[in-house]
């Protein structure tokens, strides 16, 4: 019995020795992996006097930059902010994902974590301050220990590594929609730099002044964010992020594929502890591309954290670092009450775009860009014939392509698409684009009223890899359509019987680019007119307006509007807004379509509010 009993004294030694080192070789591990801050902003280009804009005024960020490194070649993977912040919360590219169209709350599978999950997993303490804005159908509350207006690190248990995101809205779009009168302003109107595509107005200098008067408050900011951290005594353990979500912010940048709307500015300052994980010396710059694609795989790699599989980014830090990129790619699909659908591809010297869409405007209106002073100028300078050939392309239909010289020209405004000496070039990148949305298994080439209808049934994710989703004949059908050239016709008449409604819809798709070449279509596309999918029979309503057949069209938008689908009303709103006057008979439906209160996402109310003021002279 002595020895029983001496057994368990000893048992109870060793189980508390081992329970101890446990603990103790649990803290030191937790304690070598590094914090981790990120101090974002909203819908900014390099509009930093670190990237050589000598009218910003920006001493905080140009500090870090110092103290950091310098990305030169950092992408949004698109130009608008809740399909580009559903890019980094997942660490997945929303064209594969379903979550492309702006806005959208599609549901993503079930094995998708948002990556602070498995930081906190990690033994991390994660706070979000404060925007989310994901782009998803249900929010994961609890990737977070706290995401509010009060979450900060300052929170975590003693000892605790952290990722912390301070996001501010300082210089978002909505800054310029409150007039600052000039004499308020710091940046002087008379004196800020126009870009080549915008008008010389007082409206556009006014926004441009009162936008870097903006940029300048939110580097203020990004000084507070650092100073804080500095007092906290963190910041030797802390790798710093600064970046912007997106670039923006006045026309023709953000939700647009220029560098205006996917560059954006980031730095990244590793204190002496961790410098062995900084790509350069403190103050230099790097070209590594990096998109927001790689975000997630790289905050894992820094904090030790296996990667997951379906991550498809490269981490570009960290033990987990992966050989650099050749391209980064982009998207754009709807924006609002806008549909379009365009993709890009940027190495380090060339952007490429594909117009899948070429028949719709650059300058299509939208209700929340047009809250900008500058936007109506610009519109009004453009109606009064004011402007010259790169200022009024904006109100004019797109090429099928288009591929920029960035380093010659940045901004974007001499396409070379169709110059024989870069034939070898963008035969490359197209290519690259090509084969990216194939391989990516892109969702975006569905009309958006099929992903209403087939994700209340199942993620899009899954269905692209159900077997119902011919990707490659899709993507293949959508490039021959957009093309644009008569020789085509025959094919076009062909695919508007195929089995598949993708293939029909971007059939028709095909023969409104084509208008009047399309006419030998005109009987097939009538028959589409009783098609199942509404989204193929507006596709065929907007083709035959182009072949004197608008009042059957009108009629079949009319029965679209009446449907269950928003997005179906969306896309017959966008093709009897073309029609003007002509679709006075629709106006009754378009009117029921005004019902109830509107709300954030109510994108055919907006539309459809906008076809009646148009039609009462407003």
């Amino acid at each position: 019995m002595r020895y029983e009993l001496l057994d368990r004294r000893v048992g109870k030694i060793v189980f508390a020795i081992l329970l101890f080192v446990a603990s103790f070789l649990a803290k030191a591990q937790t304690s070598d992996k590094p914090n981790i801050l990120w101090i974002v902003s909203e819908d900014n280009s390099p509009f930093i006097g670190a990237y050589g804009d000598t009218f910003a005024t920006t001493p905080n960020i140009d500090k870090l930059a110092t103290q950091g490194v310098l990305y030169t070649n950092a992408f949004a993977t698109a130009p608008v902010c809740a399909p580009s912040r559903s890019t980094l919360i997942t660490g997945m590219y929303p064209p594969s994902l379903g979550t492309e169209n702006m806005r959208s709350t599609y549901p993503i599978p079930d094995f998708v974590k948002f990556y602070p999950k498995y930081l906190r997993e990690a033994g991390y303490y994660t706070s979000n301050n404060v925007k989310k804005d994901y782009n998803v159908d249900q929010d994961q509350e609890d990737a977070w220990d706290e995401s509010s207006n009060s979450a900060t690190y300052t929170k975590r248990k003693p000892g605790q590594p952290f990722f912390a995101i301070f996001n501010t809205t300082i210089s978002h779009e909505s800054c310029l929609h409150t007039f600052i009168p000039n004499d308020k302003l710091r940046h002087d109107p008379a004196k800020v730099p126009i870009p080549p595509y915008h008008p010389n107005t007082p409206e556009m200098r006014h926004d441009w002044a009162q936008y870097y008067d903006k940029v300048e408050d939110m580097d203020t900011f990004v000084g507070k964010v650092l100073a804080d951290l500095e007092a906290s005594g963190e910041a030797e353990n802390t790798i710093v992020f600064y970046y912007s979500d997106h670039g923006g912010v006045l026309g023709r940048s953000k939700r647009f594929m220029y560098e205006s709307g996917l560059h954006i500015p980031m730095v990244i300052r590793f204190p002496k502890k961790y410098a062995h994980l900084a790509p350069g010396q403190p103050g230099t710059k790097t070209d590594r591309i990096v998109t927001f694609l790689d975000f997630a795989p790289t905050l894992l790699s820094l904090a030790g954290v296996p990667i997951p599989d379906y991550m498809p980014g490269k981490a570009f830090l960290g033990t987990q670092n992966t050989p650099e990129r050749q391209y980064a790619h982009a998207f754009r699909g709807r924006m609002d009450e806008r549909i379009d659908l365009v993709r890009s591809v940027r190495d380090k010297k060339y952007r490429y775009i594909r117009n899948y869409m070429p028949h719709k405007i650059y300058g299509q209106y939208l209700e929340y860009l047009w809250k900008a002073p500058s936007m109506g100028s610009w519109e009004a300078a453009y109606k009064a014939g004011t402007l010259n050939d790169v200022q009024k392309k904006f109100w004019e239909t797109k090429p099928v392509e288009e591929l920029f010289d960035v380093d010659a020209d940045p901004h974007n405004v001499n396409n070379l698409a169709g110059d024989p000496k870069y034939a070898a070039i963008l035969k490359r990148m197209r290519q690259a684009n090509h084969d990216y949305v194939i391989d990516s298994k892109d969702v975006g080439f569905l009309p958006e009223a099929m992903m209403e209808e087939i994700s209340g049934i199942i993620p899009l994710y899954d269905y692209a890899r159900s077997g119902h989703y011919e990707v490659k004949k899709v993507v293949e059908t959508a490039e021959l359509a957009s093309q644009g050239d008569p020789k085509n016709v025959e094919k076009m008449m062909k695919m508007l019987k195929d089995k598949d409604p993708i293939i029909r819809y971007w059939a028709a798709t095909g023969c409104t680019i084509l208008g009047h070449h399309a006419t030998p279509a005109k009987y097939d596309l009538l028959s589409l007119l009783s098609d199942k999918e509404v989204s193929v029979r507006i596709a065929a309503a907007e083709a035959l307006t182009k072949l004197g057949e608008k009042q059957k069209a009108v009629d079949a938008l009319i029965d679209a509007l009446k449907q269950g689908n928003q997005m179906a009303r969306v896309q017959a709103l966008s093709v009897l807004d073309q029609l003007g006057d002509e679709a006075r008979k629709a106006y009754p439906a378009v009117k029921a379509v005004i019902v109830g209160e509107k709300v954030d996402g109510s994108y055919d109310i907006r539309a459809a509010e906008r076809i009646i003021a148009k039609a009462e002279g407003k």
